[in-house]
């Protein structure tokens, strides 16, 4: 088995092997293939494959996250091998070059993920479990109905917001959601590429709530195809407690049913009783779970 830096041709492997591994994540293949060609900026990102038989088996990136106030706070994201090509030797190679890449650019504390099963490989690498997060799915078919927003409520497009006034509310709305680190540094520059840039981003499905002239509430659609991804539901402190959150997703899942999606996806923290919550109301089923896990690099 071989490790090497991932290249954009890598992509539509990369993503067939993210779907047997994980697929109730949603990165289509040009979301992939921007990501390898065109990293976010300031982040210092890096990503390699796992080779074998001239095939990509494994994956594994690495970065600096950019959207938390706290100094050298790295990630490990997506660390996966195929099942047929796992004991090989390829999962800890594509670990250590992820390592060694957040030592060099200065990362002090490092956060990865693992499936339940694979939490005994993160413990012998050093990492500690720490917060459980669920992955849940939802048929939109038939598509849920239009909800009606009640009176001094507008719901908008994504497209009708545009990326200014949406950042505003995507980094207020996401300060205090729950996590080993806080989401407060969110720079505009970093949330268009992630965001308003993303191939996958849908403009039309993606909601706002806007009352007396203010945007209060946003649910983000990211897709590939007839599957979509809730990339964030969020409502401003300030207007919390009103049914909002319900209220744009409930409508960004309409509008994603209407434009062809017939399966969505989201995650929420296992202590974000709100949220979750708000997706049973909507009919969504737990489909997986992962634990972020931490470590600090000496």
């Amino acid at each position: 088995m071989r490790i090497r830096t991932a290249v954009p041709e890598d992509a539509a492997e990369v993503v067939a092997l993210r779907a047997v591994v994980h697929p109730y994540l949603v990165r289509g293949v040009e979301s992939t293939r921007h990501l390898i060609a065109h990293p976010p900026p300031g982040e210092d990102w890096a990503g390699w494959v796992a080779e074998a038989d001239g095939r990509v088996v494994g994956w594994a990136s690495a970065y600096r996250n950019n959207q938390t106030s706290e100094p050298g706070f790295g990630e490990i994201s997506l660390l996966h091998v195929h099942p047929e090509h796992r004991g090989r030797g390829g999962g800890t190679a594509l670990f250590t070059a992820a390592l060694a890449h957040l030592r060099a650019i200065g990362a002090r504390r490092v956060r990865t993920s693992a499936r339940p099963e694979a939490l005994p490989f993160a413990r012998r690498h050093g990492f500690t479990p720490s917060r459980e997060t669920r992955y849940s799915a939802l048929d939109l078919r038939p598509a849920p109905p239009l909800p009606q927003p009640p009176p001094g409520v507008r719901l908008l497009s994504a497209a009708e917001v545009g990326p200014r006034r949406l950042h505003r509310l995507d980094a207020e709305a996401a300060r205090d959601v729950p996590g080993d680190a806080p989401v407060d540094a969110m720079s505009y520059d970093s949330w268009q590429y992630e965001v308003w840039q993303n191939p996958g981003l849908d403009r039309e499905a993606s909601v706002v709530a806007e009352m007396d002239g203010t945007l209060v509430a946003l649910s983000l659609v990211k897709r590939d195809g007839d599957r979509m991804w809730s990339e964030f539901t969020g409502t401003l402190p300030t207007h919390r407690g009103q049914g909002l959150a319900a209220l744009v997703k409930r409508a960004a899942l309409h509008r994603a049913a209407s434009r062809g999606v017939h399966t969505a996806y989201t995650s929420n923290d296992e202590t974000n009783a709100p949220m979750l919550a708000v997706n049973a109301r909507l009919g969504y089923r737990p489909v997986a779970s992962q634990w972020s896990c931490l470590r600090t690099l000496p």
